[in-house]
Order: C-alpha cells, then sequence, then structure tokens
C-alpha cells in the first residue's frame, strides 16, 4: 500500500499559521520588554532624583555654613591685619597666608577691652566715651540705637537671659496669633494705672518677623497668653527663618494646636520652678 503524497495546500496552511503564532508571539514579547524598561527606567529615575535631594539637604547646609564663616574669617582679616605691627603680622614673613589671624585678635581685643571696662577705670572711661556720644548731634542717636540693638540681641543670648519664657497672643486680631517672647511680670506705674484694674500684667516683647531687635513692647494679662515649652532659641529659629524652620513640638504643643484656649496653663513663676 503506497503514502499518498503530502497535500501541498494543507503545508501552506499549517506554515502561515506557525509563523502567525512566532509573529504575535515576538510582539507579545517586545511590549513586556518595552514596559518593564519603561518602569525600571523610572524607578532608577526616581531612585536618583531622591538621593540627589538627600545630599543636597546634607550637603547644602553644610556648605553654606562653611562659606560664611570662611567670608566673615576674611572679612575680619582684612579689617584687622593691616592694622597690626610687620612683626606680629604673619604674613609679612611667610610664604602663605594665614587666615583667621585677624579674628583671632578681634576676639582676643573684646576680651580685654570687656575686662579692663569691668574695672572703675574701665567704667570712668567709657561712661566718658558714651557721655561725649550723647552730646553729640545726630551720632547720640545712630549711637543709642546701635547700643540698644546689641544689648537686646546679647542679652537675649546670654546666660542671663532677660527673655524667660514663650507664649502665643491672639494679635492682630482675634484666632491670629503671633509668637512673643515673655520678659516678666508688669510692675511700677504702668501696673498700677492699668485700664479695667488687671492686677495681673505681663510685659511680653513680640518681634516684627526676621528683624528680632525691632518689635512691640506690650502689657497683657496673663490670663490672654498662651505659654509654649518650646525654647527662646527654638522660638528665635521660626521668627529668623519666617516660619520655615519650625522645631519639633511636644504634647504641650500638640494641646495647644487641638484647640487649648488662652489662660489654661501655670503662672509664670510656677512654671519656672517646674
Amino acid at each position: 500500500m503506497s503514502a499518498s503524497p503530502p497535500d501541498p495546500d494543507s503545508e501552506h496552511g499549517a506554515r502561515h499559521h506557525a509563523d502567525a503564532e512566532a509573529a504575535q508571539l515576538t510582539e507579545g514579547l517586545k511590549r513586556l520588554a518595552s514596559s518593564s524598561d519603561g518602569k525600571t527606567g523610572w524607578r532608577l529615575g526616581s531612585r536618583f532624583r531622591n538621593a540627589f535631594l538627600t545630599g543636597l539637604v546634607i550637603v547644602g547646609p553644610v556648605t553654606i555654613t562653611l562659606w560664611i564663616m570662611w567670608g566673615v574669617i576674611h572679612w575680619v582679616d582684612a579689617w584687622i591685619k593691616p592694622l597690626l605691627p610687620t612683626t606680629f603680622n604673619p604674613d609679612t614673613y611667610l610664604p602663605f597666608p594665614l587666615p583667621g589671624l585677624g579674628l583671632v585678635v578681634a576676639i582676643a581685643g573684646l576680651t580685654v577691652i570687656g575686662a579692663l571696662a569691668a574695672n572703675l577705670l574701665g567704667r570712668t572711661l567709657v561712661s566718658s566715651g558714651e557721655l561725649m556720644l550723647s552730646r553729640t548731634p545726630i551720632v547720640r542717636n545712630v549711637y543709642g540705637a546701635l547700643k540698644q540693638i546689641f544689648e537686646s540681641v546679647i542679652s537675649t543670648a546670654g546666660p542671663n537671659q532677660s527673655f524667660q519664657k514663650v507664649g502665643m497672643i491672639e494679635f492682630p486680631s482675634k484666632e491670629i496669633w503671633s509668637l512673643v517672647f515673655v520678659t516678666g511680670e508688669t510692675s511700677g506705674e504702668i501696673k498700677d494705672v492699668a485700664p479695667g484694674g488687671e492686677s495681673d500684667l505681663l510685659t511680653v516683647f513680640m518681634p516684627t518677623g526676621i528683624v528680632p531687635p525691632t518689635g512691640f513692647i506690650c502689657f497683657v494679662p496673663r490670663s490672654n497668653v498662651v505659654f509654649l515649652s518650646m525654647t527662646v532659641e527654638e522660638a528665635a529659629k521660626i521668627i529668623l527663618s519666617g516660619g520655615i524652620v519650625m522645631p519639633s513640638m511636644d504634647d504641650k504643643m500638640r494641646r495647644i494646636g487641638a484647640g487649648l484656649r488662652p489662660g489654661s496653663h501655670y503662672p509664670l513663676e510656677r512654671q519656672k520652678k517646674s
């Protein structure tokens, strides 16, 4: 029994069907590969962006701080080094400049002046100089304003800082809050003649934004002040940054944010003891 010859039409149909399946499989693999490459590229781009931003957050503040410090050092050197005698100026006999020498000399000089001003002779000289400046027109106004600014800044940063606590008062209108520094209890004539017979007044300083030495001195009832647990330094960061830098808040601040109203805190002297 002889075998029948193959049908050309059936072989052609089978080959066409196999080619179509292979083409579909190839197209599917291409789509899968392109989709996978897109997701992989997106993930790599996202990781690169996150890593870049993280590095920027870490390196940026350090770089800017060092750049500012370097600029201050060079600025002080440019003022102080020309005043030094040649014998005490290393730049005259060293083959390279010595940065920071002017800053060291300035710090040492200010320390010596402060120590001399603490004795009787120094106080007499300072008083005589201030008396002369106070009698000079225009100069006395500039000197008086600058002295108040320096005394305010130094007293705020010193160990015996005049700002005791940080609080909030409703200003400039109701339900709008402003940061204030509590300087103490009001006494004297202001307390005696306060309208309404208020016998428990606090003296607060409300700075005006990014220029902390300027602001308003207010005498407000204790019940209108919400005391905060943040330090004076943390409040200063908020003011200097225009509200961009916000320190971490503890339970007391969260209670304030939840709706705690003024007058619910302990008096100032009790908070100082706790």
